[in-house]
C-alpha cells in the first residue's frame, strides 16, 4: 500500500485487538507530519471543496502524501460531507461551512412520517457514490477506502426534526417516534451496505471516518442525542435500534461522547455483543488522565477502549492500562517521534504471545 507500507504488520495487530489478543503492545494510531510541498490551490468555493470529486480526491491524495502512519494508524479516503449526511439521504438538505455542514430539519409534520425512506436517487447518495468511485480510480491500492458518518438512530431524527423538536416530541408523539426510529433503522442498513459495496471494489474489509479497520463489518455506532434524555427513554426509543445495528454488526465500538453521555455507560457496558467504548471527553487538546478511573471501568467490562490522547499521555495511559483491548490514537511533530513512541509501547506492554 503507498501510504502504508506496513500495512501487513499493522493489519496483524488489528486482527488480533478484535480477537482479543496482543501481539508485542497496546495498538497506537499515530501520525506526523511528513516534509514536503503543498501543491493543490486553495478551493475556489465550498462546493469544490465539499462537492467536486477531482479536487475532494486531490485533497485528499495530498494530505495523505504529507502524513506518516505511525503504528495503526491508517491512510483512509472517506467520503465526508458532514455528520449529518445521514439524515441528508432521508431528505434534509444540506449547508456548508469551510470545516463541517450543517442539515436543515426535512420532517415538519408527522402526517409525513409515511414518506421516510432512502431513496437511492438522492442527491446526497448519489454526490456520496460519485466520491467514493472518483476516489477509487485514482487511489485504489494507495490506501483504504471508509464509509461516511452514518449518524442513524436519534442522531438522524434529530437532525430531520430538530434536536429541541425531538425532545418534545419523546413526550407528545411518542407513537411517532417510534416509527420514525424503524424507518431510519431500515435505511441505515440499506446505506450501510450500500457503501460498503461500492468502498470493497477498492479495499479489503471495512473502515470509517474513526480510522480503525475490521476484516469483517464493522462500525462506531452512535447517539449523541442521549446527552439529553434519560436512561429510561434511552432504552424506550434508541436502545433498540442500536441493538439492531450491533447485532448485524461483526465488529463495533460506541461513540461516547462528552460527559452528559456518561450516566447512560452502565447500559452500553451490559450490551454483550458490543465490542467497545471510543470515549471522547470534549473538544481536543483535553486531558484523559482525569478519566481513568471509568476507563479502567470499561476495561474491567471487558470491553476495547478506543482514545484519542495528546502525545504527553500516552506513556502514563499505557502505564495504567491494560494493552488487550486499547487503541490510542495522538498525533506527534515527526515520523521519529512516532517511531520513538511505538518503542515505548512495546517496551511497556508484557511480553505474551500469540495463542
Amino acid at each position: 500500500m503507498r501510504f502504508k507500507p506496513d500495512w501487513p504488520a499493522a493489519r496483524a495487530r488489528i486482527e488480533a485487538w478484535w480477537a482479543g489478543e496482543v501481539i508485542d503492545r497496546a495498538l497506537v494510531q499515530v501520525t506526523a507530519p511528513r516534509p514536503g510541498e503543498h501543491r493543490l490551490p486553495p478551493p475556489a468555493s465550498l462546493h469544490q471543496q465539499w462537492l467536486d470529486p477531482e479536487y475532494v480526491v486531490a485533497a485528499a491524495e495530498e494530505a495523505m502524501r504529507l502524513t506518516y502512519y505511525g503504528g495503526e494508524a491508517l491512510p483512509i479516503f472517506w467520503p465526508n460531507l458532514g455528520p449529518d449526511v445521514f439524515a441528508a439521504y432521508l431528505g434534509c438538505d444540506l449547508r456548508f461551512g469551510e470545516t463541517t455542514s450543517w442539515s436543515v430539519p426535512a420532517l415538519d409534520d408527522w402526517r409525513d412520517l409515511a414518506d421516510l425512506r432512502f431513496d437511492p436517487a438522492n442527491r446526497w447518495w448519489q454526490a456520496t457514490l460519485r466520491l467514493i468511485e472518483a476516489a477509487g480510480e485514482r487511489l485504489a491500492g494507495d490506501c483504504l477506502f471508509g464509509l461516511t458518518d452514518l449518524h442513524g438512530g436519534g442522531d438522524a431524527l434529530a437532525a430531520l426534526r430538530d434536536p429541541q423538536t425531538l425532545a418534545l416530541d419523546l413526550v407528545d408523539h411518542p407513537d411517532e417516534v417510534r416509527a420514525a426510529m424503524a424507518a431510519v433503522e431500515r435505511a441505515w442498513f440499506q446505506v450501510y451496505e450500500g457503501q460498503l459495496a461500492v468502498a470493497r471494489r477498492y479495499s479489503p474489509g471495512t473502515t470509517t471516518w474513526l480510522g480503525m479497520w475490521s476484516p469483517g463489518r464493522w462500525y462506531p455506532v452512535s447517539c449523541d442525542f442521549i446527552c439529553l434524555v434519560s436512561t429510561a427513554m434511552l432504552r424506550e426509543f434508541f436502545l433498540p435500534e442500536l441493538l439492531a445495528e450491533i447485532e448485524y454488526l461483526d465488529h463495533s465500538l460506541f461513540h461516547l461522547d462528552g460527559p452528559g453521555a456518561v450516566r447512560h455507560l452502565d447500559t452500553l457496558l451490559a450490551i454483550e455483543k458490543l465490542g467497545g467504548i471510543q470515549w471522547v471527553p470534549g473538544p481536543m487538546p483535553r486531558s484523559m488522565l482525569p478519566w481513568l478511573p471509568m476507563l479502567k471501568r470499561i476495561q474491567a467490562a471487558g470491553k476495547r477502549l478506543h482514545i484519542t490522547v495528546i502525545a504527553e499521555e500516552v506513556e502514563p495511559l499505557l502505564r495504567e492500562l491494560a494493552p488487550e483491548g486499547l487503541c490510542l490514537e495522538t498525533q506527534v511533530g515527526s515520523p521519529e517521534e512516532a517511531e520513538d513512541l511505538l518503542r515505548l509501547a512495546t517496551r511497556l506492554a508484557p511480553r505474551r504471545a500469540r495463542a
